[in-house]
């Protein structure tokens, strides 16, 4: 990875936690107005960096030793577990400002914190979720094609498509079914998703390939269902540099 590839990947965090201590300073919640600018936004700027480290370090420890925790259980833990370092800071800032906590209002000192952690990590949450969702979105295949189809296949995964005459058999996880649509049409109803034309009278998502083989001067992908889709002699070089083959 290049330095500028790497700078873009940090720009986002850079931007929350500027944005957010920026914020913070300007709200100065907990008497931390009498620090005055710029103290007070470097207090709160520092802080919410050093929290998101900690945040991050927890987070990369609980993908190592509990995967698969689901969101309400593991998005509190890391608001807690960022709550004590952070909770640490700020005493420490404090001592060096020439006004330490006594011991008896630490606990104090940790609850407020955490209020702030757990504000910040449930924004957090939902950046993520929001990210999660975009990159798990299902690749939409147009209507003029879905239209076409038995109810029961219109939200089925599409495994290829053969033309036969001039009608087009649209084969499915859930069965396949014969339209009346061009092959060029249908692969452009498609081109949503991750496929090749294979044929002159096929269609094939890369997603239903389950096997390759050759017979003779052609190749054959086997699909999801036993399905088998010829590969002709002009599209094997293009589909053995795209990894089909």
């Amino acid at each position: 990875m290049t330095w500028t590839e790497r700078v873009k990947q940090l720009l986002p965090g850079a931007g929350f936690i500027l944005g957010v201590g920026t914020f913070l300073a300007f709200l100065a919640p907990y008497q931390t107005h009498h620090l005055g600018w710029p103290l007070v936004w470097f207090y709160w700027t520092g802080l919410i960096a050093w929290g998101a480290l900690c945040g991050e370090i927890g987070g990369r420890l609980l993908q190592r030793f509990v995967p698969g925790w689901p969101d309400w259980i593991s998005y509190p833990l890391i608001s807690l577990a960022i709550s004590v370092p952070v909770t640490a800071a700020v005493l420490t800032l404090q001592a060096l400002l020439g006004d330490p906590h006594p011991l008896d209002g630490w606990p104090v000192v940790l609850f407020f914190v955490w209020v702030v952690s757990a504000g910040i990590t449930f924004l957090t949450w939902l950046i993520d979720r929001t990210k999660r969702t975009g990159q798990t979105a299902e690749p939409v295949i147009a209507r003029t094609l879905t239209d076409k189809l038995p109810v029961r296949l219109r939200t089925a995964e599409l495994h290829a498509l053969q033309s036969e005459d001039h009608y087009l058999r649209v084969h499915t996880s859930a069965g396949d079914a014969l339209i009346l649509m061009r092959l060029s049409d249908a692969i452009a109803a498609a081109s949503a998703l991750e496929g090749e034309q294979t044929h002159r009278s096929w269609w094939v998502a890369r997603s239903a390939i389950t096997d390759a083989r050759r017979d003779g001067s052609q190749a054959v992908l086997t699909l999801k269902g036993g399905i088998e889709a010829p590969v002709s002699r002009a599209n094997v070089p293009k589909l053995r540099e795209k990894g089909w083959l």
